[in-house]
């Protein structure tokens, strides 16, 4: 490093004999090119990098470091939302009564149909703002309520254009198979999906317009059976795809099976799961995206996750941020999963970072504090980093800064001039 090479540094002063789950943390020095260049005690890296000249330096002085919050299931592309289905589910009517009488997905999917490609953006733009507030730094973010293939391209372009301006992580995902259009059967849909849509995903991949990462396909009683979830997961893999599907939420559809078979990267939801279906996800390495709100908002029984944690299950977390589950907040997320789900804090935030990551496939950059991994990083106002997940709904008075390469994206003023107990 040098005077015409700035680069950033972070200062943590983290109380030691505290269990960290990510080690301890003296200093951490971020480089130009936007990935951590050292990690270690502050007076080793002040002495390592004394002839530097850095661009900017945060005294984390009471404050605790923590890795970007990665958030491994969102549905954030949509026009139309549902509060009023809200006072419907309050009454007693179930998920599947909602969207058997029109409402749910088809409603959105008719919003979003109607809706023009700048004011998907301009929503979209906000709520992936108020993500990374929240001290998210990687998000997935999935189509599905489009379901023909104009809209959905349409909703992949407006990712695409997010990943390209945004200062904030995306992995994007297809999920035309989110639910059965209208006058389609699910054997018809999923014709459309395998002989229509991946093809000219394929091309767009090709002619470098549009880069998915992920397929995904709901899996469900009344949606998508096995045989046609097997089918278009599959033809997403022939093309190069990760396997992301919902599975096992609303009624036990041996969807765990089905992915450890596939070799899918995760299945999210899982409140359904058979015991065998976490047998096989265990040993094949093959995610449990949990989503807390979700069975939370609709009252479902939840998910299995101790169990699933004890059998050595990889468990990552998500908000599953969506029309039907308004939450943008990884820490509300994690606080949720701790109480409900009776996961500890240290494993609800290695599910909401270093886990998650492994979900996208990226947890070789991302998700933890090491030397070459990319500068995502989130500084909160507290000494003890449990504080993000202790207090509930609390994280606009805790999150000071947060960073994406190296770069500060959110400052928050309040935080040097207010106490965060």
């Amino acid at each position: 490093l040098s005077s015409s090479s700035p680069s950033f540094i972070l200062l943590s002063m983290m109380s030691y004999g505290m269990e960290y789950p990510f080690g301890q943390l003296g200093s951490a020095v971020l480089a130009v090119d936007g990935c951590i260049k050292a990690v270690g005690q502050a007076d080793v890296i002040r002495n390592q990098f004394s002839g530097a000249t850095f661009e900017r330096i945060i005294d984390c002085s009471g404050k605790c470091v923590l890795p970007g919050l990665v958030d491994a299931h969102t549905h954030p592309v949509w026009a139309g939302d549902r509060v009023h289905e809200f006072a419907m589910k309050l009454a007693g009517a179930s998920y599947m009564e909602i969207h058997q009488a029109g409402g749910g997905i088809h409603f959105t999917v008719e919003h979003t149909q109607n809706a023009t490609e700048e004011e998907l953006f301009n929503t979209f733009k906000h709520r992936l703002e108020r993500m990374r507030n929240a001290g998210s730094t990687l998000v997935e973010c999935k189509s599905g309520y489009g379901l023909n293939l104009e809209t959905e391209l349409k909703m992949l372009r407006v990712i695409e254009r997010a990943k390209q301006s945004m200062d904030i992580g995306i992995s994007s995902t297809y999920c035309g198979a989110h639910s059965v259009p209208k006058g389609k059967t699910a054997t018809e849909a999923t014709d459309d999906i395998i002989n229509n849509h991946l093809p000219k995903l394929k091309e767009l991949k090709l002619s470098g317009e549009i880069h998915v990462n992920n397929i995904d396909v709901f899996c469900e009683k009344g949606v998508f059976d096995l045989e046609s979830t097997r089918r278009i997961l599959q033809a997403g893999k022939n093309i190069g795809l990760q396997l992301n599907f919902h599975g096992d939420e609303l009624h036990p559809m041996k969807s765990a099976e089905l992915g450890a078979e596939l070799g899918a990267r995760a299945v999210s939801h899982l409140e359904e799961v058979s015991d065998e279906g976490i047998t096989a996800m265990a040993r094949a390495k093959c995610a449990a995206v949990l989503l807390p709100t979700t069975a939370y908002m609709l009252r479902l029984k939840q998910p299995q996750a101790r169990k699933m944690l004890d059998e050595g299950v990889i468990v990552a977390l998500g908000s599953d941020f969506n029309p039907n589950a308004y939450c943008f907040s990884m820490p509300m997320v994690m606080h949720l999963a701790c109480v409900n789900m009776k996961m500890s804090m240290n494993e609800a935030l290695a599910a909401a970072t270093i886990n998650a990551a492994y979900v996208l496939g990226k947890s070789d950059t991302h998700g933890s504090i090491e030397t070459g991994k990319q500068g995502d990083l989130v500084i909160i106002n507290s000494s003890r980093w449990e504080h993000l997940i202790y207090q509930f709904g609390g994280h606009e008075a805790l999150i000071n800064y947060v960073i994406v390469k190296g770069q500060v994206v959110y400052e928050n003023e309040r935080c040097e001039t207010m106490s965060s107990y």
